[in-house]
């Protein structure tokens, strides 16, 4: 635990340090600010956050990766890597501090958006149940992008490639939704529970539906272990 936390500490250190940190914050911002202005300003406004955070998400199919793009690849570049795997350090550790890096960076940069819903309080009367439950999906959906680029980081030394790699996945679980549209009988059934965004709707709705946390929870466990057997699988090249 205390060298995840460690390994989580300095990437939040570097990131943070970084002027593409506030550059990459600053763009989603922008992007989000413009789709809650486009949602409030409709002919028909509803004071929630779901009209900008269903046409947000796909925003994470490039945010994700680009965060996550240089967790491992850059210390594959580097030579560090080999460095951590040989020293007292769990693989799973170093996958999960990664991890919790790059969910805390995500965490801050949403944590920003609540001046939409403060916003929203000032002229009208929004539930907060409905805007509790979709943040809370946000950051599962979200977290589940995140380990996506964990997987695709530990795959290469070229941030890049680990970039494209993490984007064309994303972009295909996404896609999912679509494909489900058509098609029907049982091919639509199991698109839809794999899409990403599909899961999403239910939280933009103000549900929080079982299913769906266990869908996300179950995306980043598979994914951070298959990057973490992956830096196991180094250790015998």
């Amino acid at each position: 635990m205390k060298s995840m936390l460690t390994i989580a500490w300095k990437e939040i250190r570097t990131y943070f340090s970084s002027p593409m940190a506030y550059v990459v914050s600053a763009v989603f911002l922008a992007i989000t600010g413009y789709l809650f202005v486009r949602s409030v300003s409709s002919p028909f406004p509803e004071a929630s956050v779901r009209g900008w955070m269903l046409d947000g998400t796909i925003l994470f199919v490039l945010w994700s990766p680009v965060l996550t793009m240089r967790l491992l690849s850059e210390e594959q570049k580097m030579g560090t890597l080999e460095l951590l795997m040989t020293s007292p350090v769990h693989d799973y550790a170093i996958v999960l501090g990664k991890f919790l890096a790059a969910f805390v960076i995500l965490a801050v940069t949403i944590s920003m958006t609540l001046f939409y819903t403060i916003f929203l309080f000032f002229f009208g009367q929004p539930d907060i149940g409905p805007m509790l439950a979709a943040y809370l999906g946000l950051m599962l959906y979200g977290a589940a992008t995140l380990s996506i680029g964990v997987l695709a980081s530990s795959l290469t030394s070229n941030q890049i490639i680990a970039a494209v790699i993490g984007f064309g996945i994303l972009l295909l679980l996404t896609l999912l939704e679509q494909a489900a549209d058509v098609t029907s009988g049982q091919t639509a059934y199991v698109l839809q529970q794999l899409s990403l965004t599909g899961h999403f709707l239910n939280f933009a709705q103000g549900v929080i539906d079982t299913n769906s946390v266990v869908y996300y929870l179950s995306t980043v466990l598979v994914f951070l272990f298959l990057a973490v057997r992956n830096l196991e699988s180094r250790r015998w090249r």
